[in-house]
């Protein structure tokens, strides 16, 4: 029975009864990144026109990079696997060629971030030419603990315990106005010192109207005197919660630690929803320090390693980098 490969690129041409329950390749993630104005594409696996497996890739606009280069293609681990019979190996090595060729026609470089486990897809990452770069994930255990500050440090328990004695005061985002105020909030913080990719300010209205409305993501604000100076978005799928963005204008208000509070919030509320883990997203390369790592790592969290694949379209560098890293 031959493999049937899927390609779709508007969202209103996806099943609505598509199964599944990974929100990095979900038709709720394609719709939010299409009303975002990106270039979302969700590649469906199909046996007798049973979908066994899908897998989204998103198409931006590059930033760090030249970007008359073209996009970038990014995709949150190797898919979601619908059919516990199925081949796995073998199915993800046909979507990755396929993705491989199609993405390449508008994007300068791909890469496929946050894998659960270093050594998934290695096979077929290889016979399709991608280079791995270590990298670090940081993610809190929940299940084993009865309360999430257990295993933070002193420190940090105690900029907690101030930030509340001086004001600051946590809550969820609930109207338009304080998601555009955080989202302000947030794109000042990213520019002037994260200085990694940041969507544009609409993006997290359209996350509410998505994502957030459907219990999928959820965004945590924490205000002083009817200001919001910090706060944090988490998405939530299977059993885990992913912390996305997390700032605080902590030069402004020190003394109300809105970055500190801004996660132990997320923290909290995953462990009373009973999610098992929440994980860090984006915590850096594991030969070079990284300021958002050492904040999070002061919340209790474990740090192990991982890969990140790339594939570069100009043959003589991806080549290059393929002796580099192999």
């Amino acid at each position: 029975m031959p493999l049937k490969l899927t390609s779709y690129y508007r969202g209103k041409d996806i099943p609505e009864d598509l199964p599944g329950c990974n929100i990095f390749h979900s038709k709720d993630l394609f719709l939010l990144y299409e009303a975002a104005e990106f270039t979302p594409i969700l590649i469906v696996a199909s046996y007798d026109d049973k979908p066994v497996a899908k897998l989204l890739a998103n198409l931006r606009k590059q930033t760090h990079i030249l970007p008359f280069l073209g996009k970038r293609c990014e995709v949150y681990g190797i898919g979601e696997y619908l059919d516990e019979t199925a081949d796995k190996e073998l199915i993800f090595g046909e979507i990755l060629s396929h993705l491989t060729k199609d993405a390449l026609r508008h994007s300068f470089i791909i890469e496929f971030r946050n894998l659960e486990h270093a050594l998934d897809g290695h096979k077929y990452f290889r016979l399709n030419h991608y280079f791995a770069i270590n990298w670090l994930r940081v993610r809190n255990s929940l299940h084993s603990i009865e309360h999430v500050e257990e295993y933070f440090s002193a420190s940090r328990i105690r900029q907690i315990k101030k930030g509340l004695t001086n004001g600051a005061e946590i809550s969820e985002a609930t109207s338009p106005e304080e998601i555009q105020e955080f989202s302000r909030m947030l794109h000042k913080i990213y520019s002037s010192r994260i200085r990694r990719y940041f969507p544009s300010r609409n993006f997290f209205k359209l996350t509410d109207e998505w994502l957030i409305s459907k219990g999928l993501a959820k965004i945590f604000i924490v205000k002083y005197k009817g200001k919001i100076i910090g706060g944090s978005t988490c998405l939530y799928s299977g059993q885990n919660a992913y912390l996305w963005f997390s700032g605080g204008m902590t030069k402004s208000y020190v003394t109300q630690y809105p970055g500190v509070l801004a996660v132990w919030a997320a923290l909290v509320d995953a462990k009373k929803r009973k999610y098992r883990h929440l994980e860090f997203m984006d915590v850096g390369l594991p030969f070079k320090k990284h300021g958002f790592r050492s904040f999070v790592l002061h919340f209790g969290g474990k740090q192990s390693s991982t890969r990140r694949w790339f594939f570069i379209r100009w043959k003589w560098i991806n080549n290059l980098m393929r002796k580099i890293y192999s």
